[in-house]
């Protein structure tokens, strides 16, 4: 006969087990011999804790009762929290497992009774080590705690840049030359220069390089022209801030159209940001604007007014605490604005603390749309780096926010930046995920070196991805993207990317001269001038299907990167959308005003798509294709055949 060892009848939930947590022991007197005769026996080998024990108190455990967390008022923090027990009495009787409730609430055979209603559960084996430790007196290594870890990588650190044989060798590839000695890795030699060139157009102004300009800087032959073509392409203003538009655009959810602009429940800030990176505003400056925003400025922290019923965890003083500090921090609060997360160690407090900040009067806290009649003081969630200024004036509260996120001890604010792109250039943060840096870096030192560095240049960003784009690592050859992934990642190089549907729209652009028609709105120059482009790139205009297709988001929602893998829709989207084959259409027409040779129009179509010239195969085969004279369908048809080329969809 099976023997239900639960001590209750009807399905057991989690706040249940949190009860008789709390109850103590008194629930035992429920078993009877048979019942406890039951229950796994207890290991025979002496335990070890660290070995043993506290993998199952972090899979099993810790989610509800560790990291300061005390449902039920019952912690497992540490040994002297775990035999205290919950609000009524103690949760095991050290030397006595047979007798302690902890025991047997992992061991009910009836599966909707078993615990941890959330988490991994107990085998019998794992049951019967958690008996013989507590039978053997509960011994808790003294090192070990599972209360909320203090944030690591919170402040300034400036580490030793290593010596290097290599007269003025770039800091990042000296940081890296003790890492690839200790993983025994033998670095590839750079890239050539026009996959460098190709890399490099795509990484700072997001167009490829003119055929031209290609040619005459193959043909320099000048030892520095890599670091020159670099800075000839951060000092393209326009170029440059037009191509960043996206990139800061989908983390501050910043867009032409979409839900809340109709009621005035969203606003844009395209001008401000627009004039922000055409004049490279200090990065210290330009978050301080946001977080303590200008009028130009305040779309990011104003929230978007959901129409309907609005969730507690999505009000627009809690969207505001979600995106600054997922953003400038790399701190994720979304389960912490429900309750106390699941996925790091941020509780509900912590986030309407910060939401508090932005709030115009005093904001309640709400656990999981329940009313708690609690009301949140406004702080900042880095005690460490100082305390909020406790007043009833917001403007006071968000001045001194601003201040100490923007504090040059704040070394959170430069990494995560650098770290995002450190991932926007090599496919792999150094941390990863992106927005929890509370994670190690694979190379903490070269991580904070560069955040350091970058403070000392006055929180110049062009300064950073010239560092980044200088450096030998930078040039090496790709590797594909599926070996950079997974807990046991060592660096190789870039990995292989995709463009983005900007970058890919603008190429296409470029190719066929078909651009876009008016931008979304127009911009001022720092000099009160208006832009008048000469070329509609991707980020001036709301997006179209192809672009949604190849991973342009709505921005409703903050987001810090791009998935990378390819789909469905984007196949057919490139195959058979009515977008693409317009422009392509379009392109193919305008190369047929002025009449030339087939093997001419090949050759500078190859120049501008994959900038080189065709192989003998494949000019022979493009020149059938366009035909002679050329024929429009025929230079339509090799136009999506190099579009849907993997070397022009890729940056290698």
């Amino acid at each position: 006969m099976t023997v239900n060892l639960c001590p209750v009848k009807s399905p057991c939930s989690h706040w249940l087990f949190v009860l008789l947590l709390a109850a103590g022991a008194s629930a035992l007197a429920a078993l009877t011999p048979e019942q406890v005769a039951q229950l796994p026996p207890p290991a025979t080998h002496p335990l070890n804790f660290s070995q043993e024990i506290k993998p199952i108190f972090e899979a099993s455990c810790v989610k509800c009762h560790g990291r300061s967390r005390a449902n039920g008022g019952f912690r497992i923090d540490s040994r002297a929290t775990l035999l205290k027990g919950g609000d009524t009495g103690p949760a095991l009787v050290v030397g006595k497992s047979a007798e302690s409730l902890l025991v047997e609430l992992v061991t009910c055979m009836d599966p909707d009774n078993v615990m941890p209603k959330k988490g991994t559960k107990l085998t019998r084996e794992q049951v019967g080590v958690l008996r013989a430790w507590i039978d053997q007196g509960a011994v808790w290594d003294a090192n070990i705690t599972f209360a909320r870890a203090e944030p690591a990588n919170l402040k300034t650190r400036r580490p030793d840049l290593p010596k290097n044989r290599t007269k003025d060798a770039n800091p990042i590839d000296r940081l890296l030359e003790p890492y690839f000695v200790a993983n025994k890795i033998k670095p590839l030699k750079p890239v050539d220069d026009r996959t460098y060139a190709r890399r490099v157009y795509l990484d700072v102004i997001g167009l490829l390089p003119p055929p031209e300009a290609l040619e005459a800087f193959v043909a320099d032959s000048s030892k520095d022209k890599r670091r020159q073509l670099v800075r000839r392409l951060l000092a393209d203003q326009e170029g440059y801030a037009l191509h960043w538009l996206s990139f800061w655009n989908d983390m501050l959810r910043n867009d032409y159209q979409g839900t809340g602009y109709i009621d005035g429940g969203r606003k844009q800030i395209t001008q401000w940001l627009f004039s922000s990176l055409e004049t490279n505003k200090p990065y210290n400056q330009f978050v301080a604007e946001l977080v303590n925003p200008t009028p130009e400025s305040e779309g990011f922290v104003k929230g978007i007014v959901w129409r309907g019923v609005v969730n507690a965890s999505q009000t627009p003083a809690m969207q505001a605490a979600q995106g600054v500090s997922q953003v400038f921090m790399g701190v994720n609060l979304k389960c912490a604005s429900c309750h106390d997360s699941f996925v790091n160690d941020w509780t509900l407090a912590d986030a309407y603390g910060l939401a508090g900040v932005y709030a115009d009067g005093p904001l309640e806290m709400v656990h999981c749309d329940k009313p708690t009649g609690k009301i949140a003081a406004p702080k900042f969630i880095y005690a460490q780096l100082g305390e909020l200024a406790t007043s009833t004036n917001k403007a006071v509260r968000l001045q001194h926010l601003a201040q100490l996120i923007t504090e040059r001890q704040d070394g959170r604010l430069s990494r995560t930046l650098v770290n995002r792109l450190w991932q926007k250039f090599f496919g792999r943060g150094l941390v990863e995920p992106l927005d929890d840096m509370e994670h190690l870096a694979w190379n903490p030192d070269l991580l904070d070196w560069l955040a350091e560095d970058f403070a000392d240049h006055g929180y110049d960003v062009k300064h950073l991805i010239e560092v980044m784009l200088t450096s030998r690592a930078y040039q090496l050859p790709t590797t594909p993207a599926t070996e950079q992934v997974g807990s046991d990642f060592v660096f190789h190089g870039p990995q292989v990317r995709r463009l983005s549907a900007e970058q890919f729209r603008d190429a296409v652009g470029a190719l066929t001269g078909v651009w876009y028609g008016s931008p979304a709105t127009k911009f001022l120059r720092a000099d009160g001038s208006t832009n008048h482009f000469t070329a509609t790139r991707a980020a001036l205009v709301a997006a179209d299907p192809l672009q949604l297709a190849l991973g342009r988001p709505n921005r409703e929602q903050v987001l810090t990167s791009r998935a990378s893998a390819a789909t469905t829709l984007q196949a057919l989207e490139l195959t058979n959308g009515a977008e693409l084959a317009g422009v392509l259409a379009s392109g193919a027409e305008k190369a047929m005003v002025v009449p030339a040779p087939a093997n001419d129009v090949v050759t500078q179509l190859y120049a501008k798509a994959l900038g080189r010239k065709p192989t003998r195969a494949e000019a022979q085969l493009a020149t059938s294709l366009v035909g002679q004279p050329i024929q429009k369908n025929g230079v339509e048809d090799l136009l999506w055949g190099l579009t849907m080329m993997p070397e022009f969809q890729l940056i290698y």
